[in-house]
């Protein structure tokens, strides 16, 4: 005879996530779900480099150099890998907090506030923390119900707390935070280089052609050439202007967030903490530092409890196939026949009268 198999439907931590986060590849890519100015990212230097490959490089690997192209390209693959990591890699989601450790923080805050009068405000909810001599406050999300570790906040965006929130960036259609800061800075300083590499030699590109066949003539005759001279020059200030402020945050291991809050250069006049007061140590920390490892367990298996209604299993299935032998029956005498205790008006109607029989333990 045979049987039927059903397999087990397997629910993966990340379909329950909350938040406002896209995931693909089984949980392996996060991104935000605003992902349109992303692709943007991605037309720009993708068109930029095809136009620049298809017609300058073969040029100028020829007039010039063929080394023009080679150090074009891994320009163009380096980019690409550090934007890719940035863009599908988690930022340093940090975990909500469950009912009852929610529960747990509530009640902890009543007992350390007290009861609050109607009608009044509550007290900020707010812990103090000291690192290298100095007080750092961690404020309490009412959205995760956790109290945030130093330098990380809630993203309106993606609808999360970021572990070292830097911004949320729409370019890269990601938050940068804490894991993958370091890639993102890599990739807009690569993105720089390749900008004016690719502009510099679209220059030398129409310099040289307009020695032998005029300006006018070069600028009729490469109308590619032109729309990526006009694109590198427009992006360049931008791109290069960004790696610039970020360098200097680099340099001061410090955060976007941070220095748009004036958290260190405010009235207080309060230090950097978490700067070593070296350009170098802070340097090494920050792009060179040890990588945590996500917290969030994405393709971590839930347990069927929390996952839904439990499939049935093998076992089961295959036992409701088969033929089911009768239950073994019990005689009962007269005298041990259960006492009927309902009231009246549980009583069921009356029923025709049957020839008497044994009452049996499946009837009972």
């Amino acid at each position: 005879m045979s049987v039927m198999v059903v397999r087990k439907k397997v629910t993966r931590k990340w379909e329950k996530l909350p938040g406002r986060n896209t995931f693909c590849c089984d949980g392996r890519v996060m991104m935000a779900r605003q992902k349109g100015i992303f692709y943007l990212t991605l037309f720009l230097i993708l068109g930029t480099c095809t136009l620049f490959f298809a017609f300058e490089c073969r040029y100028l690997a020829v007039q010039l150099s063929p080394a023009i192209p080679v150090f074009a390209a891994m320009l163009f693959l380096f980019s690409m890998a550090t934007l890719l990591r940035t863009s599908f890699s988690d930022p340093g989601v940090i975990p909500r907090a469950l009912p009852d450790e929610a529960a747990f923080i509530e009640m902890e805050i009543e007992a350390t506030n007290g009861a609050v009068p109607q009608g009044q405000r509550p007290p900020p909810r707010i812990k103090n923390f000291q690192i290298n001599n100095q007080i750092v406050k961690l404020k309490y999300c009412y959205t995760c119900k956790i109290f945030r570790p130093p330098r990380a906040s809630h993203c309106s965006i993606c609808d999360n707390c970021v572990e070292r929130f830097d911004h949320h960036c729409p370019w890269v259609g990601n938050c940068v935070g804490k894991r993958n800061y370091r890639y993102f800075y890599l990739f807009i300083l690569s993105l720089s280089l390749l900008t004016i590499y690719v502009f510099a030699f679209n220059i030398v590109y129409v310099a040289l052609k307009s020695l032998k066949i005029g300006f006018l003539e070069t600028l009729k005759e490469t109308p590619g050439t032109v729309l990526e001279v006009l694109i590198c020059f427009f992006t360049l200030w931008s791109v290069v202007g960004l790696t610039g402020f970020h360098t200097f945050l680099v340099a001061l291991n410090q955060t976007t967030n941070e220095d748009i809050k004036g958290s260190w250069t405010g009235k207080n006049r309060v230090q950097n903490p978490y700067s070593h007061g070296n350009i170098v140590k802070n340097c090494c920390e920050v792009l060179c530092g040890p990588l945590p490892p996500s917290v969030l367990d994405r393709r971590g298996i839930l347990p069927l409890e929390e996952s839904g209604s439990r499939p049935p299993s093998t076992q089961e299935t295959s036992s409701s196939l088969l033929p089911q032998s009768p239950a073994p029956t019990e005689h009962l005498s007269p005298n041990e026949m259960p006492e009927d205790t309902s009231t009246p008006e549980e009583m069921p109607p009356p029923e025709p009268p049957e020839p008497p029989q044994e009452v049996t333990g499946a009837e009972k």
